[in-house]
C-alpha cells in the first residue's frame, strides 16, 4: 500500500495513495479514507472540544486511517481509543498515533463486540455506508456523547423506503424535506435504542451535508429521562395532493387518514424524533471553539453551524421555489420572503437543509398567499 502525508488542522496523517487521485470512489482504497470529509472531522474536533473534560474517554470505533480519533487525540487531549478489525488500518492506525508521538490507543477488534464489552465517555460512529448494524452496541457503551455518521440517505430519506423500513425500524418519506426527514429517522432510531438501557439523548448538533448526515447528542442515564425522551417521538402526516403536513408525538398516535386540506389520502412517515436538532448554547460553544482554530474548512463549518443554531424548531420545512412553481410566480429572495412572513405575524428561519427552503409556523394556505401578494 503506497501512502502519502498530509495535515488536518495541527495533526500529521498518513494516509493511502490510489492511481487515480483526482475522482476516486474512497471504498476503492485498501484503508478507507475520504478527503471530502475534512469538513465533517472539523466539526467533530470543536464539538468533541466544545462538550469534553480533558478527562473523558472517547473511542473511534470504526477507525480506518485512524485520521479522526488522532485529531481527537492530538487537538483535543481526550484519552482515546482507535479501533478497526482490517489488519491494513490497525497497523497505519499505530503509525499515525506515533507519527503524532500520542498515547491513544490502537485497537482491532470487532466494533460491536468492543462497544459492547467496554464503556466510553464519547463514541463516535462513522461508517462506510449505514450505522443501523453499530447503533445498539454504541447505545450500550455510551455515556455521555454519541456521535453518529449515515452515509445511506437514500434508505433514512425514503428513496429505497424498504431498506429504510428493514434498517431503521420507521417509514421514511420521499418529501421535498427529505434530508431532515432523514435526520429525524436516525434520530428516532437512536433514541429508540437508547431507551432500552434506560439512557436518553438531547441533540446538540444536527445536519445534512452532500451525501451524508452527522448528529451530534448528549446522553444522559435514567429512566425517567428515557422516559420524557421517547415522548419526543412520533409521526409526520404529509399529502402529496397540496403539501399539507402535520405531526403528533407519541409511539402509538392516531393519525388522520385524509388532508384536511384537500380531502387526499394521507401518507404517514415514522416514527421519527420530533423534538429539537440542535441546542443554541451549544451551537456558540462551537463556533468559538471553529474560530480559535487553525482549520481547513473553517469559514464553511461556523457557516454551517450559525445557520444550525438560527433554525427554529419545526418538524419540517418548505421549499420556496416548489411552491412558486405550482403558483406560476416568480420566488422572491429568500432573505426578502422571510421578512414578510415576519412582517405578517409569523415565526420564520432559513434552514442548512437547503437554500431555498424556510422554517416557518405560517399554514400553507398563508404562505401562498404572503408569496401571491
Amino acid at each position: 500500500m503506497q501512502t502519502k502525508m498530509i495535515q488536518e488542522g495541527s495533526t500529521k496523517i498518513i494516509v493511502p495513495i490510489l492511481d487515480k487521485e483526482t475522482n476516486y470512489p474512497p471504498s476503492s482504497a485498501p484503508v478507507f479514507y475520504n478527503p471530502r470529509m475534512e469538513l465533517c472531522r472539523d466539526l467533530s474536533v470543536a464539538c468533541v472540544a466544545a462538550f469534553a473534560g480533558k478527562r473523558n474517554s472517547y473511542v473511534d470505533a470504526l477507525g480506518a486511517t485512524g485520521i479522526r480519533g488522532v485529531r481527537i487525540a492530538n487537538e483535543v487531549g481526550l484519552d482515546v481509543a482507535i479501533n478497526d478489525w482490517s489488519s491494513q488500518a490497525h497497523e497505519l492506525i499505530k503509525k499515525n498515533i506515533e507519527l503524532n508521538r500520542l498515547s491513544a490507543k490502537a485497537l482491532r477488534k470487532n466494533a460491536s463486540v468492543l462497544l459492547s464489552e467496554s464503556h466510553f465517555d464519547i463514541v463516535d460512529i462513522d461508517p462506510f455506508g449505514s450505522p443501523a448494524p453499530f447503533i445498539d452496541a454504541a447505545c450500550r457503551s455510551v455515556s455521555k456523547m454519541l456521535c453518529i455518521t449515515a452515509t445511506d440517505t437514500a434508505p433514512l430519506c425514503g428513496a429505497h423506503k424498504a431498506s429504510g423500513i428493514r434498517k431503521y425500524g420507521a417509514i421514511p418519506l420521499k418529501t421535498e424535506y427529505h434530508p431532515e426527514m432523514g435526520v429525524r429517522i436516525l434520530l428516532g432510531a437512536i433514541a429508540r435504542n437508547l431507551a432500552r438501557y434506560d439512557k436518553s439523548l438531547a441533540p446538540l448538533l444536527s445536519y445534512a451535508m452532500e451525501h451524508y448526515f452527522r448528529v451530534y447528542l448528549a446522553v444522559e442515564k435514567g429512566a425517567a429521562k428515557s422516559n420524557e425522551m421517547t415522548r419526543q417521538v412520533g409521526f409526520i402526516c404529509h399529502c402529496f395532493g397540496c403539501g399539507f403536513r402535520s405531526w403528533k408525538y407519541g409511539l402509538a398516535a392516531h393519525m388522520p387518514e385524509k388532508c384536511p386540506s384537500c380531502a387526499e389520502r394521507i401518507s404517514l412517515a415514522g416514527p421519527l424524533w420530533l423534538g429539537r436538532l440542535h441546542d443554541r448554547k451549544f451551537c456558540n460553544l462551537v463556533l468559538d471553539e471553529l474560530e480559535s482554530r487553525k482549520l481547513g474548512t473553517r469559514k464553511r463549518a461556523m457557516r454551517l453551524v450559525r445557520l444550525c443554531a438560527e433554525e427554529l424548531e419545526i418538524p419540517t420545512y418548505y421549499d420556496q421555489h416548489t411552491i412558486c412553481k405550482e403558483l406560476k410566480i416568480n420566488p422572491p429572495p429568500i432573505e426578502t420572503f422571510i421578512e414578510m412572513l415576519h412582517e405578517a405575524g409569523f415565526q420564520a428561519s432559513r434552514t442548512h437543509f437547503s437554500g431555498t427552503s424556510f422554517k416557518t409556523d405560517a399554514p400553507l394556505g398563508e404562505i401562498e398567499k404572503i408569496l401571491c401578494r
